[in-house]
């Protein structure tokens, strides 16, 4: 049947469909159906994002075909098909729609099981980096995290303050170096052989028997003796630990709950852990996007509290290992938790310096914290320098909670950039601890050790499969962390400390918000199930 002339743009015809005409010529089906203005059905002229640019503007079947006719400007030589040639090379009838619709279909069940076209904005920008704002649309459709607090929240407890993270991150403060008060303990020259390990020729990480004793602030002796000093008219003490320090100084990248005490007595200020506190031990994948989940299952070793052991384990272990405990470098005074002839002691420096928090001549406040150092190695002008000794651990990349992590065995040699960036993505927060850590104790480099399990199933062996020495400025650089910001956090926290009257205070981390509280709470808090656990213990004994 011969094809009737027609103007070649349908949609300007006066035969066109009633209804599909508009004022840029792309019609209003959706006048006809209710919808808004100049818009047809969404669902049938929804093109992917991401698709072929000329599909953007290829005709979708939204009414009946009837009245119109399609131009057909060939000669009969070259009719050899009776359809049309759709922007997306399929011909023949009809069947570029049927294309279109596959295709919709697949990205629907790519994208879950929701129908429209939510699947297919979902897939796309997920792997391409879509809109900001529909990427993770269905985020609120994963298992809720809900995590618990460090910390129980008495009735009793009166909440002071609450910061937002997004307060904190605009803070900035400037420090001066650091005056060193006194040094402590021992510490090994580092073990150069390590350097020389990796995936091929990796070592077996050994248990050793030395044990790292994570003391809080008012139990370290040293710290007491600067605390019933008499200080400098005016002058305000606040006494911490380097591990307090840094999780301050990284609050707002924290994901995990904590908990501080803070004691204020007099002009002094003290900043503690409690017994069996979180923040003695490491965490693993905290800032991942799916981290690791909790099952309830006691058996499960890739949960949260799981691998947290595991990861203290390896440090404390991985730390001891790399060091030449033939050459023992004594500090000025011995281990202040050790008798001067007991063997268990660990080979470790600690390091006590006051940093100035003053930020007027009538202000002056100091802040006195213990850091830590663990070797010591030869500069090049034949001087020791310290250095402190952190470990990475990979546990199962096909295990939830993984993040995406490469398998270090196949890409640690040839690919050490992308899995460092892979491990400050998912460890960001454990990351700067330890940087700012050792800035703290003013260490000249920072050794990272690549340990992972010798089987993802078995979390009790492991081997070391590389090492990587690194400048604490220079890694706080690519990691985008400012330290004048942590100090303003430091700072505002301190302030607020030394405002208050004298008492017990809790700082809380929420479990599930990025926002810190501020607690009063009486002075009986924690001792009371300090005494019970040592009762408890004393019946069992007996």
């Amino acid at each position: 049947m011969p094809l009737t002339p027609r103007p070649t743009s349908w949609a300007a015809s006066p035969t066109a469909p009633e209804g599909t005409q508009g004022k840029d010529g792309r019609g209003g089906a959706g006048d006809q159906r209710g919808g808004r203005a100049g818009f047809r059905n969404f669902r049938d002229t929804y093109v992917p994002f991401g698709s072929n640019a000329a599909n953007a503007f290829n005709y979708q079947h939204t009414e009946d075909e009837a009245s119109f006719s399609v131009v057909d400007n060939r000669s009969t030589a070259q009719k050899k098909t009776t359809g049309f040639k759709s922007a997306s090379g399929q011909r023949g009838g009809r069947g570029g729609f049927r294309q279109q619709g596959q295709q919709r279909g697949q990205f629907q069940r790519l994208g879950g099981n929701r129908g429209g076209f939510g699947g297919a904005r979902q897939q796309q920008g997920g792997q391409r980096g879509g809109r900001r704002g529909y990427s993770n649309w269905r985020d609120f459709d994963r298992n809720q995290r809900v995590r618990d607090a460090s910390v129980k929240v008495g009735s009793e407890w009166n909440m002071l303050e609450e910061i937002e993270f997004s307060r904190l991150n605009k803070l900035q403060f400037e420090v001066e170096e650091p005056e060193d008060i006194a040094l402590y303990g021992a510490v090994a020259a580092y073990d150069k052989a390590y350097d020389r390990v990796n995936t091929k020729a990796e070592k077996i990480l050994q248990q050793v028997d030395r044990e790292r004793d994570n003391v809080t602030t008012s139990e370290d002796p040293i710290l007491s003796n600067l605390a019933s000093e008499a200080a400098e008219e005016g002058e305000q003490r606040v006494f911490a630990t380097d591990t307090i320090i840094g999780v301050l100084m990284t609050a707002s990248r924290s994901v995990y709950p904590w908990d501080i005490v803070i004691t204020r007595t007099g002009d002094k200020v003290i900043f503690d852990t409690r017994e069996g506190s979180q923040l003695d031990y490491v965490s693993v994948n905290e800032n991942s996007t799916d981290p690791p989940m909790d099952t309830g299952d006691k058996d499960n070793i890739n949960s949260p509290s799981a691998l947290s052991l595991e990861a203290t384990y390896i440090n404390t272990n991985f730390a001891a290992q790399v060091v030449n405990s033939e050459q023992v470098v004594d500090l000025e005074n011995p281990n202040p938790f050790y008798g001067s002839e007991d063997d268990s002691a660990p080979l470790i420096g600690y390091r006590y310096r006051k940093f100035d928090l003053s930020t007027t001549e009538e202000e002056n406040i100091s802040l006195i914290v213990r850091t830590e150092v663990d070797a010591v190695v030869k500069s090049a002008q034949g001087e020791d320098s310290y250095i402190t000794i952190k470990a990475l651990n990979e546990f199962d990349t096909r295990a939830q909670g993984a993040g995406g992590a490469m398998e270090w065995r196949q890409k640690l040699d040839s690919q050490r950039g992308a899995v460092v960036a892979t491990e400050m993505k998912n460890n960001s927060c454990k990351l700067a601890r330890w940087v700012v850590q050792s800035m703290l104790a003013g260490a000249d480099h920072l050794k990272l050790g690549f340990v992972s399990r010798t089987n993802p199933k078995d979390n009790a062996r492991h081997a070391i499969l590389g090492t990587q020495i690194c400048r604490p400025k220079e890694f706080a650089a690519q990691m985008s962390l400012q330290v004048t910001n942590g100090w303003g956090i430091v700072k505002t926290v301190v302030d607020l400390a030394l405002k208050l009257p004298e008492g017990k205070y809790v700082l809380v981390k929420d479990p599930n918000k990025p926002v810190i509280r501020l607690y009063s709470v009486p002075k009986s808090t924690f001792e009371e199930g300090e005494d019970e656990t040592e009762e408890a213990a004393t019946a069992e004994t007996a």
